[in-house]
């Protein structure tokens, strides 16, 4: 499939780029804008969105075994979640509220379907996020969750069962040292099937599975609010994860961390609290400036990946097509 090289979103009021997903072989391209999803043809042809949401949309990736779009949501009243409802005009508090969320995207067919009321969106309620962001100081960090992919559990080559994995959010906070993990969550997807419910915003409902399948340490030094994108490839066999920069000094806080995919965790004491867990370490880094709003991969080393904007207070994405043209230090050429 010859993809093309430049994709743009549009324009969109107070809320920027969160993630991005490709269905390869029906020919769509699909943004999450924080509180809306939106479907495009891959030639830049605006499809339809699904809005409504008042909560943070995060990082999304599209699953070949059910057809649809998979994505992070999550409802919070810290610094994030006050910050939206302000943009939307809601000053009320809510629960918080963590969901693996999927939508059937084949019926989005028109602009502004309600996340909630059309019923093109389900939600499965994780208890395990819920858990560390409640607990006091928020374990381990946990902001709640963002980056989302889906690929083989970790220790497994390219082609085997493909899982769900979505990656917590993580407090930058310079004054602890339990934050300099990432933490990554692997589903059965198809077992979170049985937990799927249309989501009512106003009395949001909690059903999920108590514990995820497996629960992974990545040890990368502080980030600003976690891996904002994260995605498996296929042809390298690895997981990138595009991060904000942190501050601590005694990290070299790059943009974007790596781990080979078909390397097994190994059981370690993580800092601090001496907990163990399965740890994996270390991991590869990049200087690549883009992919925290967005990065896709299409196979062969393609990839697309997202250039967020802002004209005022309306913001938009340049999607462009790149080649990855160094596996070890993941380098990324734009194809022209």
């Amino acid at each position: 499939m010859t993809f093309p090289k430049h994709i743009f979103t549009g324009y969109f009021p107070k809320c920027h780029i969160q993630g991005i997903a490709v269905d390869i072989k029906k020919g769509f391209i699909y943004c999450s804008f924080t509180t809306a999803l939106l479907k495009y043809t891959l030639d830049g042809k605006f499809v339809g969105s699904v809005s409504g949401l008042t909560g943070h949309l995060g990082c999304i990736d599209f699953c070949e075994d059910d057809g649809r779009v998979w994505g992070s949501l999550e409802y919070k009243n810290d610094c994030i979640g006050t910050g939206i409802r302000k943009n939307l005009g809601d000053s009320s508090e809510i629960i918080n509220g963590f969901y693996a969320v999927a939508f059937d995207v084949d019926r989005i067919t028109r602009p502004d379907m309600d996340a909630t009321n059309d019923g093109v969106m389900t939600a499965v309620y994780l208890h395990e996020v819920v858990d560390d962001y409640e607990a006091p100081g928020h374990r381990y960090g946990c902001s709640g969750i963002d980056g989302t992919g889906f690929g083989p559990a970790f220790g497994q080559p390219a082609g085997t069962k493909e899982y769900l994995h979505i990656a917590y959010g993580i407090y930058g906070d310079v004054a602890r040292g339990d934050n300099d993990y990432q933490i990554i969550l692997r589903y059965d997807r198809k077992e979170l099937n049985k937990y799927e419910r249309l989501l009512n915003q106003k009395a949001p409902h909690q059903s999920g599975p108590e514990q995820p399948d497996g629960k992974i340490f990545v040890f990368t030094g502080n980030t600003v609010f976690g891996v904002q994108n994260l995605e498996y490839d296929a042809a390298s066999q690895k997981w990138l994860m595009a991060v904000y920069r942190g501050q601590k000094p005694e990290f070299s806080n790059p943009p974007m961390f790596w781990f080979d995919g078909r390397k097994l965790p190994v059981e370690k004491a993580i800092k601090e609290s001496g907990e163990r867990h399965p740890v994996i370490e270390p991991v590869g880094t990049s200087d690549f400036a883009h992919g925290q709003t967005g990065i896709c991969a299409l196979g062969g080393g393609l990839f697309y990946i997202s250039h967020e904007g802002r004209d005022g207070e309306k913001q938009f994405s340049d999607i462009y097509l790149y080649q990855m043209t160094d596996g070890e230090k993941l380098d990324f050429e734009q194809v022209l």
